[in-house]
Formats: C-alpha cells, sequence, structure tokens
C-alpha cells in the first residue's frame, strides 16, 4: 500500500544522523519561526536546474557541482563568497573551452551547514561529547556547551544562507560573471602558477574571439549568455526539520519544493529506501540525488529509482558515485549497467573526494590529489565500457589557499598540511588544486567529444 506523501510524513520512518537536540520546545519554536520565513530559492528555478540537468544525462550538458566540504558561520563575508564563485567560473570556463559543453554550475553553498558522522560521540583525552555536525546544529570547539546541539543555529542558517544567495544573484546577474571579465576571475595565488598561465592564454582566447565577433558585426550587449550565468545550490538534505520547515507548495503547479536549495541531495548514511530521508526526497518535484558507495548494488539502485523517480523523468535524478580510486572501476559497472539496461534517464556524477579521504600517521585527515584524478578517469572509462555518458563531477573545494590536500601542482607534502589547514570537517582542494583539476577534466572531457565531433 502506497504511504500518502506529505512534508512531514517522513517523521513516521527511521530518520539517521538526526542530533538529539535536548529542548523539545527550543526546537517547535525555531522550527515555527523558519516556516513563516520567505522561501531561499524559488520552484521556478529548481525547474530550470531540472532541465538543465536532464540535457547533462542525455550528454548535451556537463555538470560541475562543487563547493565547501561545511560552511561556517564564521567564514561570512562578500570576498569569501566572490572567490567561491571565481573558482568554479574559472573551472567552468576551462570545462567549456575544452569540451564545447554547456557547464551547468551547481555550488556546495548557501546551505551546506551540516555534516554526517560515522559516530554520535567524540573521545578525547578521557572526555567524551556529541561529534561537531555543522555550524547548523552545534559548534566544532570541544567542550560540553559548544558541542550541545542548539535550536537556534537553524535559524542562523538560514539567515546566513539568504545573505549568501542574495550575494550569488548580484555577481551571476550584474556583470561579476560578464564573459569580458574573465581575467578578473584569476585569483592572485592562481595566477602565477603554471595552472594560471594556462589560464590566462584561455582567457586571451575568448578575448581574441569576442573582438573576432564584435568585428564581424555581431551584437554582443544583446546576448544575455555572455554577461550572466546560471548559478545553482545544492546540499544534503540532513536535519530533516530544517528542510521540512522550508517546503512549499508551489502556487502555479500546486507541487511541493523545498526551497532551501534547488537541488538536494540523500548521503551514502542515510540512502535507505525505506528511510526517512528518501522518504522525503520522494515528495518533493525538486531534482535530487543520491550518493552511492562501493557497497552499494543494482539492486538497491533500481530500488532508489523507484522511489525518487517512479515517472523516469530526465533531470529529476542524480546518481553521485564515491567509489574511491582503488574501487570505482569493479564497483561502478554493475550500477552503470543496471540503471542503463532499465532505461532510465539518470544523471551519473563522479564524486572523488569521499572514497579517498585517509588519515596520516600524524593524525591529519587527507586526500591525495592523484588518488582524485585517479577515480575520475576510472569514473570516465567506466562510462566508456558501458557505452554511457559522465555527466558530472562534485568535488569540495575552496579558493583559499590552502594546505589540505596532498599533492598537486603544489606537490603539498605531508609535513606541510598543517601549514594552513582550515577545515571544518574534510579536506578540500584549493584554488591552484581545483584549477590544475579543471584541466585534467578537459583534458578528458575533449577526448570525450572529439569522436562525436568527427562523426
Amino acid at each position: 500500500m502506497t504511504r500518502a506523501w506529505s512534508p512531514e510524513s517522513w517523521r513516521e520512518l527511521p530518520a539517521a544522523q538526526q542530533p538529539d537536540w535536548g529542548d523539545p520546545g527550543a526546537l517547535d519554536l525555531a522550527l515555527k519561526e523558519l516556516r513563516n520565513q520567505p522561501p531561499l530559492v524559488f520552484a521556478g528555478e529548481a525547474r530550470a536546474l531540472k532541465a538543465a540537468l536532464g540535457a547533462a544525462s542525455r550528454g548535451e550538458a556537463f555538470v560541475l557541482q562543487a563547493g565547501e566540504c561545511a560552511e561556517s558561520f564564521d567564514n561570512l563575508s562578500a570576498d569569501s563568497i566572490r572567490d567561491q564563485l571565481k573558482i568554479i567560473l574559472q573551472m567552468a570556463v576551462v570545462l567549456t573551452y575544452a569540451s564545447g559543453l554547456p557547464i551547468v554550475k551547481v555550488g556546495r553553498i548557501a546551505g551546506q551547514f551540516a555534516k554526517p558522522r560515522s559516530s554520535a560521540n567524540e573521545l578525547v583525552g578521557g572526555l567524551e561529547l556529541p561529534a561537531f555536525r555543522g555550524h547548523m546544529v552545534n559548534d566544532i570547539d570541544f567542550d560540553p556547551v559548544s558541542r550541545r546541539a542548539n535550536p537556534k543555529r537553524l535559524l542562523r542558517a538560514y539567515h546566513q544562507s539568504a545573505s549568501t544567495l542574495n550575494l550569488l544573484r548580484a555577481f551571476t546577474k550584474g556583470g561579476f560573471a560578464d564573459l569580458n571579465k574573465v581575467h578578473m576571475w584569476n585569483q592572485e595565488f592562481v595566477a602565477a602558477s603554471p595552472q594560471g598561465r594556462r589560464y590566462e592564454d584561455i582567457a586571451n582566447a575568448i578575448d581574441r574571439a569576442l573582438r573576432f565577433m564584435a568585428a564581424c558585426g555581431i551584437n554582443l550587449t544583446s546576448d544575455v549568455s555572455l554577461h550572466q550565468v546560471d548559478f545553482y545550490t545544492c546540499h544534503e538534505a540532513l536535519i530533516l526539520g530544517f528542510e521540512e520547515a522550508l517546503t512549499r507548495q508551489d502556487s502555479l503547479t500546486g507541487d511541493w519544493y523545498d526551497c532551501s536549495a534547488h537541488l538536494l541531495w540523500a548521503g551514502e548514511r542515510t540512502r535507505q529506501a525505506g528511510g526517512a530521508h528518501i522518504e522525503f526526497l520522494s515528495g518533493l518535484k525538486n531534482p535530487v540525488a543520491c550518493k552511492l558507495g562501493p557497497k552499494a548494488t543494482p539492486a538497491e539502485v533500481l530500488e532508489l529509482c523507484e522511489r525518487l523517480d517512479p515517472d523516469g523523468e530526465a533531470g529529476r535524478l542524480t546518481f553521485i558515485a564515491r567509489m574511491g580510486a582503488k574501487a570505482v572501476r569493479e564497483a561502478l559497472p554493475p550500477l552503470v549497467r543496471a540503471i542503463r539496461d532499465s532505461g532510465r534517464p539518470v544523471l551519473w556524477v563522479c564524486d572523488p573526494m569521499h572514497g579517498n579521504t585517509f588519515t596520516t600517521a600524524a593524525g591529519v585527515k587527507t586526500r591525495r590529489f592523484e588518488d582524485i584524478v585517479a577515480e575520475i578517469k576510472g569514473f570516465f572509462a567506466v562510462h566508456e565500457l558501458e557505452g554511457t555518458f559522465p555527466g558530472g563531477v562534485h568535488l569540495e573545494l575552496t579558493a583559499d589557499e590552502v594546505t589540505e590536500c596532498l599533492g598537486g601542482g603544489d606537490d603539498i607534502l605531508d609535513n606541510q598540511l598543517v601549514a594552513s589547514y582550515r577545515s571544518l570537517c574534510d579536506p578540500r582542494l584549493n584554488g591552484n588544486q581545483s584549477l590544475e583539476l579543471a584541466f585534467e577534466l578537459g583534458e578528458l572531457l575533449q577526448a570525450w567529444a572529439a569522436p562525436v565531433r568527427s562523426e
């Protein structure tokens, strides 16, 4: 018997990774206030993203999903938001120039404030406290007050997301994202690197192309696509009370949309087909995604398709594979094959970050740049073998000059990680490594697109 869906029907099912808020009354007050707040995004924007993702599922576009591991309440500034947008725009230019494909830009921003944890508690020096679950829930400082889940943080997450979105819209629609400003997107510390110089070569080529078109009499000022970009937001739909409170019924269609972000996903720890997170996502009309680790089975992914996309709507469902460089070539093919043979229009995206995380002998959590590249190459190889399209990448990165991931052009070594390690949770690529990865990815896309162009 099919369960009738409502924004609160997830409450009837087991919900993993939910904090112990301690004070039910304070939680109810915070959620009530959230329900009275304006939406952060709009149904029409979510529909536009769904159409763009549908194009990517057909091989007509490529998805760049990128941003912070976990956003911080302590890092809200116009400069930090602008710089994060800069690196994503830079990467998109490199990928478009290499592949000739439109790049769908989706930021892990304006809502990525909560993190799942492998353990509910953390033990340090004999003191056991609740694990840090992101600034939406508690604070990273290791003391009883900081680690207490505080419902007021839900409201702060909402207001910071609103401020961030406001500035993102101003940047992407107000001239900063104009293709004539392509040189401005090069970060100072990146510009001096080999990757920065390669990027400047592309920027110069774009300048020449724009001047050529203008000389041919083409009116470039009237083409909005040269002066503005569509930029969407996403985050893991982890704290279900927060997501429910921001779910609204569209006045035009009567459909339900989670207006906290354009795209929401369920993580590897919360993707149970009979669990609360999948139940919640199943009734939304947003595009949704689900992360898949190396233990996922064809039966599980087909069941998730039935739960999340029973009508087979292009752009509705994305599977984000996070297998690890060593497992991707063996674990991914059966899943891709099952979806391909079912005829479902699922979009496949590679997350080369989470399956390649490890802790050094000194106790520092990190990732190797070479493993990240290796997983992406394995992801592309699998799709080439199965005759399907590698539709995008999902990256944790920052525009800052951090030292959190080993290797890359910076050749960051183990003993250099502590020099500038600022992540709240997982290690991120810095601006230089991000641009280097974009060139690696661009070469893969260029090789992929070459046979298509020659036909």
